[in-house]
């Protein structure tokens, strides 16, 4: 059973997968992520652990810091990055199901937020499919990210 929880430290060695190559020019690592948060001191962003039955199996981070105004010019508005699966867990659906959850997440625990936004490269086209499956929009606005293209996409809550 996937379910979703605030990151703890205990959780690090169960969301320090390697990610390949093609996968890091999209995201994150859990311990990248972790890392920007530290060095920012980012007060503003949630690292998230998704966890399949009691063991972890991906991990994203949920950001109300001022680089969603990048995306959005919503200030109730959350950014959903660094989004990944460990990938001997991947194709299994847990991607997905967490991302379904992530909408009653939200809801529970940050009760102000009415919108997550994401950036997604135009090339990562099952990423791509995974955010409109679960009901992300897409209405045309890109941008230029760190590896090309990206689409914006957004959920209203």
């Amino acid at each position: 059973m996937v379910h979703l929880k605030f990151y703890e430290q205990k959780d690090f060695p169960g969301v320090d997968y390697a990610l390949d190559e093609n996968q890091l020019q999209y995201t994150a690592s859990a311990g990248q992520a972790l890392q920007r948060i530290e060095e920012r001191e980012d007060t503003l962003a949630f690292p998230i652990t998704i966890f399949e039955d009691e063991h972890p199996a991906g991990f994203f981070v949920l950001d109300f810091g001022n680089d969603k105004f990048d995306l959005t010019d919503n200030k109730n508005a959350m950014l959903l990055r660094s989004f990944s699966i460990n990938p001997k867990l991947q194709g299994k659906g847990i991607g997905k199901t967490a991302m379904i959850q992530v909408d009653e997440f939200v809801r529970e625990n940050f009760k102000d937020c009415d919108e997550i936004v994401l950036a997604v490269n135009q090339n990562n086209i099952a990423a791509f499919q995974l955010y409109r499956n679960t009901g992300y929009h897409y209405e045309g606005k890109t941008r230029i990210g760190r590896s090309g293209p990206q689409y914006i996409m957004f959920k209203k809550l």
